[in-house]
C-alpha cells in the first residue's frame, strides 16, 4: 500500500482575469477550484491509475472539509488528522498573460496533532510506501522528513521523498527508496546549471552515492534521467505536448513511477511511464486523466522506437562505409 503525507494541503482557487491592474478592480472570465498539495496530487494520480493508496496529513475548518469531501467523492481513501483550530489554506492562482500566485500560509499544527499522525503511521506494514513531498509549514521543524524517517526506519517502509534543497539532502542519510528532484533543484544543490537528462546524470550518481536508492531527475521539455538501485543509467524523452499548466506534473511523475513499479515494470519502463504522466498533466487544465496518460505513454513509446530505429540505421550506414 502507498501512503502519501501532505503537511500543508490547500484549496487551489484558479482565476482567469481579463485584466490584472494593481489598485483597480479586475474581473475574471472563469474560475476553477481544486484540491491542492503535493501528496494529494500524488494520491489523485495513483487513484486515476487504479493504484491503492491512502492520503494523509492535516486538515482544518470549512476549507479542510471541502478537501476531504472532494477526495471522498473521487474515491480516494483518506486518513487526515483534523485540526481543532485554523483553516486549510487557500492558494489563489491568477492565470493571466503572466501567471501570478498568492499562496496562503496555512494553520498552526500543534505538537499533539503531529503525535496523532505518527500514531496512525505506526500502523503501516513492512513493505508499505510512504510518500513525503512538498514543503514543511513554518510551524514545524525544517527537518520533519528526516525526523519521520528516523522514527519509522525499523518498520521496513519504502520512503519516497520529493522536496527541495535541505529537505532533500537531509533525507539522504535515511536511504530513501526514491527521490525526484528536477534539474533546477539539482543545479541549486550543486551550484551548476544542468538542463538535459545527460547533463544531470553525474549529479544523480552523487545523490545515489549519498544514500538515495533510486534517483529520478526531471528536466522539463528535455525529458528525464534515472539512476536506479543498481547504479544503472536510464534516459527518456518528453512526449510531444503543448504546455497548459505545469502545476502537479512532478507529482504525477512520482505517482506514475511508483504505480509502474508496483505493477512489476522494469526501471526503464517505469521512467517512461513517469514521463508520460508528467507530460499528460502539463498538457491538462488540472491533473491528468487516465485516458490522457495512456495516450501520452503510447506517443512516447512510439517516439522512442523511432529514435532507436533511426540510431540503428545510422550505425549500420557508418559500419557499411567503414567496410
Amino acid at each position: 500500500m502507498i501512503y502519501t503525507v501532505t503537511f500543508n494541503p490547500a484549496v487551489d482557487y484558479n482565476m482567469h482575469p481579463t485584466t490584472l491592474d494593481m489598485g483597480y478592480t479586475n474581473r475574471s472570465s472563469m474560475e476553477e477550484v481544486y484540491c491542492g498539495g503535493n501528496g494529494i496530487n500524488v494520491s489523485t494520480i495513483l487513484n486515476e491509475l487504479d493504484c491503492d493508496n491512502v492520503a494523509m496529513g492535516f486538515l482544518g475548518g470549512f476549507t479542510g472539509q471541502f478537501v476531504l469531501n472532494t477526495l471522498q467523492d473521487s474515491g480516494i481513501n483518506s486518513n487526515f488528522v483534523q485540526l481543532d483550530e485554523g483553516y486549510t489554506r487557500i492558494n489563489v492562482k491568477l492565470n493571466g498573460i503572466v501567471m501570478t500566485i498568492v499562496n496562503g500560509m496555512g494553520p498552526n499544527i500543534p505538537e499533539e496533532k503531529v503525535d496523532e499522525l505518527f500514531r496512525r503511521l505506526e500502523k503501516l506494514d513492512p513493505g508499505d510506501t510512504l510518500v513525503l513531498t512538498g514543503s514543511i509549514p513554518s510551524c514545524l521543524p525544517e527537518d520533519m522528513y528526516d525526523i519521520m524517517m528516523n522514527r519509522f526506519k525499523d518498520k521496513g517502509l519504502r520512503f519516497v521523498v520529493d522536496a527541495p534543497g535541505n529537505l532533500l539532502m537531509n533525507a539522504l542519510k535515511s536511504r530513501p527508496f526514491f527521490i525526484k528532484p528536477n534539474n533546477h533543484e539539482v543545479g541549486r544543490i550543486f551550484g551548476e546549471k544542468p538542463e538535459t537528462p545527460e547533463e544531470v546524470l553525474p549529479f544523480a550518481h552523487i545523490l545515489h552515492d549519498k544514500g538515495a536508492i533510486n534517483v529520478l531527475v526531471s528536466c522539463g521539455k528535455w525529458g528525464s534521467a534515472l539512476v536506479d538501485e543498481y547504479g544503472e543509467e536510464h534516459v527518456t524523452r518528453c512526449p510531444p505536448c503543448k504546455l497548459v499548466n505545469a502545476t502537479g506534473s512532478g507529482d504525477s511523475m512520482v505517482a506514475g513511477f511508483m504505480a509502474a513499479l508496483d505493477r512489476g515494470w522494469s526501471y526503464g519502463d517505469a521512467l517512461n511511464f513517469a514521463s508520460a504522466c508528467g507530460s499528460a498533466t502539463a498538457a491538462s487544465n488540472g491533473l491528468a486523466k487516465r485516458a490522457t496518460i495512456d495516450k501520452f505513454y503510447e506517443a512516447l513509446v512510439k517516439l522512442l522506437e523511432e529514435e532507436s530505429e533511426a540510431e540503428a540505421s545510422m550505425t549500420a550506414e557508418a559500419e557499411g562505409e567503414a567496410e
